[in-house]
């Protein structure tokens, strides 16, 4: 990988190894990316980046994207949201994301600020753990994959699910997302 070197108002991104804006809560997600790797087993292949999906709300198209997609055999097993501030105030934000974001609900979802986690079932939004020790290490979901469930939302709770999700995105003060809306860049 070529070094990339930042601006002044640049970090190189942990995972990707690409400049980006450091702005809003980028400093947190760096932080999340770091203790993935180097504390919970993760490779960084198995990370995406602002992985980007598309929704569908009362037939107009949404663009959006999960700050973090963890990957493992080939499925999305962990999604998370690296906030600034109240991590209770993002929870109902993530649990939709992972329940939208592919064809199955993705098993686990994490908000987080970088030093502190709350760890949900997806399907269920039960609590399964708080702190970033809560975080599922690779090893683990590596061990429990099969028993995971990747099941798809329930119809009836579609909509409703799109409508918190876009109410709760749409609210984001996204820097990173309206910066590249007007550069026109990644």
């Amino acid at each position: 990988m070529a070094k990339v070197h930042a601006k002044a108002d640049e970090i190189i991104d942990y995972v990707t190894g690409e400049a980006v804006p450091d702005i809003g809560a980028e400093a947190n997600r760096q932080a999340v990316e770091r203790f993935l790797v180097e504390e919970k087993g993760w490779r960084r292949e198995q990370i995406r980046v602002d992985a980007p999906f598309e929704l569908v709300i009362e037939g107009e198209p949404y663009a959006a994207t999960l700050d973090l997609l963890v990957s493992c055999g080939g499925r999305m097993v962990m999604a998370l949201k690296c906030c600034a501030g109240s991590l209770l105030s993002r929870e109902r934000e993530i649990l939709a994301a992972a329940r939208l974001a592919a064809d199955y609900q993705i098993p686990y979802s994490v908000v987080s600020d970088g030093r502190d986690a709350l760890v949900m079932d997806t399907r269920t939004g039960r609590h399964l753990g708080e702190g970033l020790a809560a975080i599922p290490a690779r090893e683990e979901i590596e061990r429990r994959l099969d028993d995971l469930r990747f099941e798809p939302l329930d119809a009836k709770r579609l909509r409703r699910q799109k409508l918190i999700f876009r109410s709760y995105d749409s609210m984001n003060v996204n820097v990173r997302r309206q910066s590249k809306r007007k550069t026109g860049n990644r």
